[in-house]
């Protein structure tokens, strides 16, 4: 088990936070996280993978302990985050590598896909959607948002944003909630309540209407490449449902699907089974070199 270490990386003047563990020449995996969290949900999920690939988990821009530049500035689009880690990717030699997705992480994962087909090896999608079938009804008060973005529809989902809800992302659905580790709701809320975050986080509520938009470009990807493709899913997750993931199939009919009885952060919950499906999926997929 390799240690994680810590890093930033200078991209066009923003400081992008991430973990890093593994062999620097073995074969690489991005994993890219969702809201509210950053790369801190990978912390156990790493060094359960390093032993045989380089695993890179960087924090999204307006996330984590990245930097979150003015809104003056930076446009919080999700097309714009892919910008970031798509160079950001090229910063730290990553030429061709698998991705974890999971919520945010999906959208801007599979933009890097449609971009660099050919850079992609494998997906794993934890809970990280592509289909409207996987839209589940708390996504209604967003979709109002996009609809009509009004000032009073914008403020109706700072609810989103509290430390409360937070916490009833992460244990909403979970059948024995002790195992959820608090210092993972904590951390979250603590970083969403610095100064400017919670308009940046509206901005990308708003934005994620444009990810919907993109589903059939996605989908195309998929029937068109064929990636080797793994779905592990949280099935009792309040946003994406489970038909999300067993939509996978119609494009990609040799994916893989498997549930977990478990909410929207399987991997707080599941982590030893999760990781487990994953290693076998990519011993099979991905070619092997034994770290030195």
């Amino acid at each position: 088990m390799s240690a994680i270490a810590c890093h930033t990386a200078d991209i066009d003047g923003q400081k992008i936070f991430y973990r890093e563990a593994g062999h620097p020449d073995a074969p690489a995996i991005l994993l890219l996280h969702g809201f509210p969290t950053s790369s801190h949900m990978y912390r156990n999920l790493i060094p359960a993978l390093s032993d045989t690939y380089r695993v890179i988990a960087p924090d999204l821009p307006g996330f984590g302990f990245s930097d979150a530049p003015d809104r003056a500035t930076f446009s919080y689009t999700f097309e714009n985050l892919t910008n970031v880690i798509d160079r950001f990717t090229d910063a730290v030699g990553l030429d061709r590598y698998a991705i974890f997705v999971f919520d945010y992480g999906a959208p801007v994962g599979w933009r890097l896909a449609v971009r660099h087909p050919e850079r992609i090896t494998a997906i794993i999608s934890q809970n990280g959607n592509a289909y409207v079938e996987g839209l589940s009804d708390g996504w209604n008060p967003i979709q109002k948002y996009w609809q009509e973005p009004t000032g009073d529809n914008r403020d109706a989902l700072r609810e989103f944003l509290t430390p409360k809800t937070t916490q009833w992302q992460y244990t909403y659905g979970v059948a024995d909630t002790a195992l959820v580790a608090p210092e993972s709701y904590t951390l979250d809320s603590a970083l969403m309540a610095r100064p400017g975050i919670d308009e940046i986080q509206l901005d990308l509520f708003l934005d994620y209407a444009s990810n919907v938009a993109l589903y059939p470009t996605f989908q195309t990807y998929f029937r068109e490449h064929r990636p080797p493709l793994l779905a592990v899913w949280g099935k009792n997750d309040p946003f994406f449902l489970p038909p999300g993931a067993e939509a996978f199939k119609g494009d990609i009919p040799d994916a893989e699907i498997q549930f977990f009885d478990t909410g929207h952060f399987a991997l707080e919950t599941h982590l030893g089974e999760i990781a487990g499906v994953v290693r076998d999926f990519l011993k099979r997929t991905l070619p092997r070199k034994a770290a030195a």
